[in-house]
């Protein structure tokens, strides 16, 4: 075992009782098991910087939202995190459940758009300093900085750059200032457990904003269901969700551009030609 783990370990009163053993679904982090004398613990290795983002989103949604569980920060130390390991259960997700938890973590508000630090969504770095205004902080930290990487990498043409370069400068026009709300910033259906005490987040990118960003990360591979929906919007839906679904799933699909290649191409010039639509 690496001598910076095990000391770290030893910080935490944690005794290992058996070896490191792989989990899937480490595309970034390399993930593991450990059985200790004191329980099992996820460890996760990695690139410092984003472990702490990560520590430090886990702490503070743990903090803001006691509806939804969120695994317990044990240790950190130089690229290894040690955290909870939760028990998950192959029922379908309390969709209800995880729409009060979503709306409950969304009524913590912050003082301006983005965040007190940068962070990463993935591998990509994610700029979080702060804004007031959210059409801004949208523009200047999320599309045109993603954009402009993805064009840089040969990614994107010219003409859809220009277009998303558009879409940006055109948002307050449409798209009313709100109070920022805290996220969990990579709120795909992938980071949502089901346990027995409700659903959980794992693998948070957190940072304030519009909380329709939460919400049209769980729509872009899938759907949460009509139930989630009901729960969430509590009968207060905004009229103009199908263009914010539209506006706010453009920044993740340019992120796995960028991370994945020219085939999430197409997917990128749909959700911006859905924007344009509505126009």
């Amino acid at each position: 075992m690496d001598a910076t783990l095990r000391q770290l370990l030893e910080s935490i009163k944690l005794t290992p009782s058996g070896d490191l053993q792989p989990l899937s679904g480490g595309d970034i982090a390399a993930v593991y098991r450990l059985e200790t004398r004191q329980g099992q613990v996820v460890i996760k290795h990695d690139d410092a910087a984003r472990l702490r983002g990560e520590a430090e989103g886990l702490r503070t949604l743990r903090n803001a939202c006691a509806k939804l569980v969120v695994p317990e920060v044990f240790g950190l130390a130089d690229g290894w995190l040690v955290i909870e390991s939760l028990d998950t259960v192959p029922r379908p997700q309390n969709a209800t459940a995880l729409g009060e938890g979503l709306r409950s973590l969304h009524e913590v508000i912050g003082d301006a758009h983005g965040w007190h630090q940068d962070n990463a969504c993935g591998l990509t770095p994610q700029p979080n300093a702060p804004l007031s205004d959210g059409r801004a902080f949208q523009r200047e930290r999320r599309l045109l900085p993603l954009s402009e990487a993805c064009y840089q990498q040969g990614l994107l043409d010219s003409q859809l750059r220009e277009r998303i370069e558009r879409l940006a400068e055109d948002l307050e026009r449409w798209l009313p200032d709100a109070p920022p709300s805290l996220l969990h910033g990579d709120c795909w259906s992938g980071n949502v457990l089901t346990t027995p005490q409700g659903p959980a987040l794992i693998d948070p990118a957190i940072y304030c904003h519009y909380p329709e960003v939460d919400l049209a990360m769980l729509t872009l591979f899938g759907s949460p269901g009509e139930a989630f929906f009901d729960a969430y919007w509590n009968g207060d839906a905004p009229t103009d969700w199908p263009r914010r679904e539209a506006l706010f799933q453009l920044y993740p699909l340019l992120n796995h551009l960028l991370l994945f290649g020219a085939g999430y191409c197409s997917a990128v010039e749909r959700s911006v030609a859905r924007v344009e639509s509505f126009a």
